[in-house]
C-alpha cells in the first residue's frame, strides 16, 4: 500500500493551517495508474515510499522537455515542483498529525462505530494491513491523538468520520505526544521519558540511547564530553541507589590504579574539609586530640588558602593545593600550642596518657600460656621484657619523684 500527497489546486502560499483533503490523501490500494508521486519523508519510512512522477497526460519524455521549456520561458515553475513544494508545506506545518488525523478518524479499536455515529470504521490491524505497515506503528499514532485530545489540542476520536479535515496543532507539538518506540509504553520507557523531559529533552532520543547501551559506551570512550555527561550522571544516580554505591565502590577497589586515585583524593578532601572545618567553625582540634578556640592569624590564614582551594576549576589537580594548606595551618596549630603555656602541658598530658592507654592494651592482649605450651619461647622474647621492665620502673621512679617535688 501506498499513502502519497497528490496534487493540488493550491499553492503553498495559500495553504492555511488545516490539511484539506485536496491536500493529504490516501491511496489504499493502488494500480497501474496510480502511483504515489509524493516526497519520501526519512521519519515516516513505513507510511512514505518513492515512486516515479506521474507523466503529464500522453505526453513522452520529449513532449514533457517541450513543456517544461514552454513552462520555463512563460516565467512559470514545473507543476511537479509545485506540488512537491506544496506538500511539503503541508508536512513542515503539521508534521505528523497529517498522518494521526487519518488514523483518528478511520480506527476505532475492534472496528465498531461510537454510539450515535454511523460511520464505520476499522480496526487498528485492518488500517494496518492497508497502510502496509504494522499494527503496532498505527496504535503509536492512535495513542499520540488520544493523549493530545485528552490536553484538548484535538477532537477527541467519536466526533470524527473517515474523510473529515480538522484544524491541526504545530508541527513542533507533535513530538511531546509521539514516540516511535515501543519501549515508551513500558514502565522502564515511561521512567526514562520522565526524567528526559524533566531534562527539557526530547523523549525519544533518550528512549534511542537506552535501546542501544553499546552506542553509548562507544561514545563515552570516544568523546570526553559524553564521559563527563555519564559521570556526572552516574553521581547523581548512586545518591539514591545504595546497591549502585556498592558495585561501583567493590570496581574501584577491585582496580589498581583507581584505588590509589581514590586514596590520594580521600587524601586531598580530609585535608581541605580540615581547612574548612577551622575557617567555618573558628575551632581547631591540637596533635593530641583536643579542641580550642582558632586564633585570628591562625583562622585568617586557613581562610586564606581556603579561598584559593575554591578558586580552582574542576580540571586542576587539588591535592597539591590541599597539602600545602594543610601543612601551613598545622604549622600554625604547633606554634600556637607551644605559646600557650596551659595549652602546652594539657597537650603533653594528653599525648602521656593516649601512649600509655595503648601500650597497656598491648601488653594486656599478650597470650603468654600459648608461647609456653606449644614451646615457642625465643630468648630474645625474655630479654625485651625485662627491658621493658626496667623502662617501666624507671618511668615510675621518674613519676614518683615529680609527685614528692611539686
Amino acid at each position: 500500500m501506498t499513502i502519497a500527497f497528490t496534487p493540488s489546486d493550491t499553492t503553498p502560499a495559500e495553504a492555511g493551517p488545516a490539511v484539506p483533503e485536496s491536500a493529504v490523501t490516501e491511496s489504499i490500494v493502488p494500480g497501474p495508474a496510480e502511483e504515489a508521486t509524493g516526497p519520501v519523508m526519512a521519519e515516516e519510512p513505513e507510511f512514505w515510499k518513492p515512486s516515479a512522477p506521474e507523466p503529464h497526460g500522453t505526453q513522452g519524455a520529449e513532449g514533457r522537455e517541450e513543456q517544461q521549456d514552454a513552462d520555463q520561458d512563460a516565467g512559470k515553475p514545473d507543476p511537479v515542483v509545485v506540488r512537491d513544494a506544496h506538500d511539503f508545506g503541508v508536512y513542515a506545518r503539521t508534521g505528523g498529525w497529517a498522518f494521526a488525523l487519518k488514523v483518528a478518524r478511520s480506527v476505532r479499536p475492534g472496528g465498531q462505530p461510537a454510539e450515535g455515529t454511523a460511520a464505520a470504521k476499522v480496526s487498528a490491524k485492518a488500517f494496518a494491513e492497508l497502510a502496509g505497515c504494522s499494527p503496532e506503528r498505527v496504535m503509536r499514532y492512535y495513542k499520540a491523538w488520544d493523549m493530545a485530545a485528552d490536553d484538548g489540542l484535538v477532537p477527541q476520536f467519536e466526533v470524527l468520520v473517515p474523510g473529515e479535515d480538522v484544524e491541526l496543532p504545530d508541527a513542533d507539538v507533535w513530538i511531546s505526544y509521539y514516540s516511535s518506540r515501543n519501549g515508551a509504553t513500558s514502565v522502564r520507557g515511561q521512567a526514562i521519558s520522565a526524567v528526559a523531559e524533566a531534562e527539557g529533552i526530547r523523549p525519544t532520543k533518550a528512549l534511542e540511547v537506552a535501546e542501544n547501551p553499546t552506542a553509548l559506551r562507544a561514545a563515552i570512550l570516544a568523546d570526553p564530553g559524553t564521559a563527563e555527561a555519564a559521570r556526572g550522571a552516574l553521581l547523581d544516580r548512586m545518591k539514591e541507589d545504595p546497591a549502585l554505591q556498592t558495585e561501583m565502590a567493590r570496581a574501584i577497589a577491585r582496580t589498581g590504579d583507581l584505588k590509589k586515585a581514590v586514596a590520594s583524593e580521600a587524601k586531598a578532601a580530609d585535608r581541605i574539609g580540615y581547612v574548612r572545618q577551622i575557617v567555618e567553625n573558628g575551632q581547631i582540634k591540637t596533635p593530641a586530640g583536643q579542641t580550642v578556640e582558632a586564633p585570628p592569624e591562625l583562622r585568617a590564614e586557613a581562610e586564606r588558602h581556603l579561598s584559593l582551594l575554591d578558586e580552582l576549576d574542576d580540571s586542576e589537580e587539588a591535592g597539591e593545593w590541599a597539602g600545602e594548606a594543610y601543612d601551613a595551618v598545622k604549622g600554625l596549630v604547633a606554634k600556637a600550642v607551644e605559646e600557650n603555656p596551659a595549652l602546652r602541658v594539657q597537650e603533653r598530658r594528653t599525648k602521656f596518657y593516649s601512649s600509655l592507654q595503648k601500650a597497656t592494651k598491648v601488653f594486656e592482649e599478650l597470650t603468654l600460656d600459648e608461647v609456653l605450651e606449644e614451646e615457642v619461647f625465643e630468648d630474645d622474647m625474655l630479654q625485651r621484657l625485662e627491658a621493658l621492665q626496667e623502662a617501666i620502673g624507671s618511668c615510675i621512679s621518674a613519676l614518683r619523684r615529680a609527685s614528692t617535688t611539686s
